[in-house]
């Protein structure tokens, strides 16, 4: 029944390629937009999971043991 249904819009093949395109677009946007990044701010990124909140000093890394 929803094939029929379909198959009787007029320009419902229109939206298939507009969805595609349309993904298309913003995945190349983002995979754009990762690989123009600074390599300093992606580490940063990547620390947040792990970041307690308290300020460091990055030349002490390795210095603090709990």
């Amino acid at each position: 029944m929803i094939r029929n249904v379909l198959s009787h819009v007029g320009g419902i093949g229109l939206y298939g390629v507009l969805s595609i395109g349309l993904f298309f677009a913003v995945f190349c946007g983002a995979l754009l937009w990762a690989l123009l990044q600074r390599r300093s701010l992606m580490a940063a990124m990547g620390r947040l999971p792990l970041d307690d909140g308290e300020p460091q000093d990055p030349r002490q890394e390795g210095s603090r043991h709990e």
